[in-house]
């Protein structure tokens, strides 16, 4: 009899995380919502035969106490799917005074922290698991940004944030592999949220520039079949329905072998801690 597959999804109400709940609970994968919108949540949870619970992603005890409450009812979290986000922010004042003012982090908290938070937790749980018998403890897959891979001006603290999470999957989720966990990412350009306004969406889609939600699920896929996929970034871009697939984006070059020497070393004093 095969073990029962359990989830835990950040912002699962709605978009993307959604999208990925109600494509696990098709494949009978048992799943926990978490979100700030308790009502949407409870919703999407019924629908499903799942759970949920509210969570501030940007508070570690709120995330805690709904990380809890999924192990207590499942017992065991194979799926991590920290998709929670916000979009941009102005957080530079606006106008100047003779006093400093500080800035607005809010989305640093939730697109940054409140990721860490989850995947935190995840790590933690897959530890004190024991391995299937393919040797995974638990998969990780956070969503990333088409603007953590390239720079948008105008998106400044957006582009941080999503830049952030492209380096924590490619260097943690190299780092992990080896414990038998894995960290991933899905890196869509632009789909139909609730981060923007229909009259923006509709600029994209009369010009065939939406990306398919289709895409971030099949690299979901990818991520699921593939137990050594790990640190990676798959991009899906406008035109995945017209052929494109998945994108890999690779890492910058090291530009000679100086610069090859004093990474290596980098690698040995973190691998010392």
């Amino acid at each position: 009899m095969t073990q029962q597959q359990n989830a835990f999804i950040t912002g699962g109400a709605s978009g993307l995380g959604k999208a990925i709940a109600t494509w696990l609970a098709a494949k009978g994968i048992k799943v926990f919502i978490a979100d700030r919108d308790e009502a949407g949540a409870k919703a999407v949870a019924a629908e499903l035969q799942g759970a949920y619970g509210a969570v501030d992603v940007a508070s570690w005890e709120s995330q805690l106490a709904a990380f809890q409450k999924a192990i207590d009812l499942f017992g065991r979290i194979d799926y991590v799917y920290p998709i929670a986000g916000i979009g941009e922010n102005i957080f530079l004042p606006t106008t100047t005074t003779e006093e400093f003012q500080k800035p607005n982090l809010s989305i640093v908290d939730v697109n940054v922290s409140g990721l860490l938070y989850t995947v935190s937790l995840a790590v933690q749980q897959f530890r004190r698991q024991q391995p299937t018998a393919f040797g995974i403890r638990g998969k990780i897959v956070v969503a990333g940004s088409v603007c953590g891979i390239y720079c948008c001006p105008s998106l400044p603290m957006y582009t941080t944030s999503k830049h952030a999470v492209t380096g924590l999957v490619r260097s943690l989720g190299k780092a992990l592999i080896s414990e038998g966990v894995t960290l991933n990412s899905v890196n869509p350009n632009v789909m139909r949220t609730n981060f923007s306004t229909d009259k923006f969406y509709d600029s994209l889609d009369s010009e065939g520039l939406l990306t398919p939600m289709q895409g971030c699920l099949d690299a979901c896929q990818r991520y699921l079949d593939d137990d050594q996929l790990s640190g990676q970034n798959f991009e899906i871009g406008p035109n995945y329905d017209k052929g494109q697939g998945l994108v890999n984006p690779q890492f910058a070059p090291l530009v000679d072998e100086a610069q090859k020497r004093v990474f290596d070393k980098l690698l040995a004093r973190g691998s010392a801690r």
